[in-house]
């Protein structure tokens, strides 16, 4: 692989591959003792889960057609409202409780919290769901059998939506977006440098 390859799959892929290393250090539920991790985790995954998206999206270039523009809203729904997820069910939640102390019982309030963020974060994940979808096909419709590894972003996604980055099932899920992505987004610089100069084409 040509170094410049190896950077751009780098570039892609490091969003989701992020996410899985640190859904291996995501912990299962949230009690006063976990808080502080539980909040630390969400505030760095705010800066790295809408990357997910953004990296989705930049694979249709400066396509204009209905499936690129597809890709590109289903990746901000993805973006805004897993973000939202990770801002009140995350964040706030564990802020909360860690402030609470220990040998506090968790109160309606931080409930409340979780009853907003999680129906947030299911839109969140069934829009990821479909950007992955549509990602694959198109790159396997455009590309052909070489963009056959593109397809793990679909049960990756889907991972992603039943376990968020929790590990094993959405940490494996997040890794499979992040190497689906990196490898589409090296096909696509492949196939743009072929692509003659516009003078020399005319």
């Amino acid at each position: 692989m040509r170094r410049s390859d190896a950077l751009t799959a780098i570039a892609f892929g490091l969003p989701g591959l992020a996410l899985a290393v640190a859904g291996l250090f995501h912990p299962h539920s949230l009690t006063y003792h976990s808080a502080q991790q539980w909040f630390l985790l969400h505030i760095t995954g705010l800066a790295v889960f809408p990357l997910v998206g953004v990296a989705l999206g930049a694979l249709m270039g400066r396509r204009r057609d209905v499936l690129a523009w597809t890709v590109r809203v289903t990746a901000y729904v993805y973006a805004t409202f897993y973000s939202a997820l990770d801002v009140i069910s995350g964040i706030a939640a564990g802020y909360v409780t860690r402030e609470l102390g220990a040998g506090t019982p968790r109160p309606d309030e931080v409930r409340l919290l979780f009853r907003i963020g999680s129906p947030l974060g299911e839109i969140g994940s069934w829009a990821l769901l479909a950007c992955c979808a549509v990602t694959a096909a198109d790159q396997l419709h455009c590309r052909g059998l070489v963009a056959l590894p593109g397809l793990v972003l679909v049960p990756g996604a889907w991972l992603v939506h039943i376990d968020h980055i929790f590990a094993p099932q959405g940490a494996i899920g997040m890794g499979m977006i992040g190497l689906g992505t990196a490898w589409l987004a090296v096909l696509a610089t492949k196939s743009t440098a072929l692509q003659p100069p516009v003078e020399a084409a005319k």
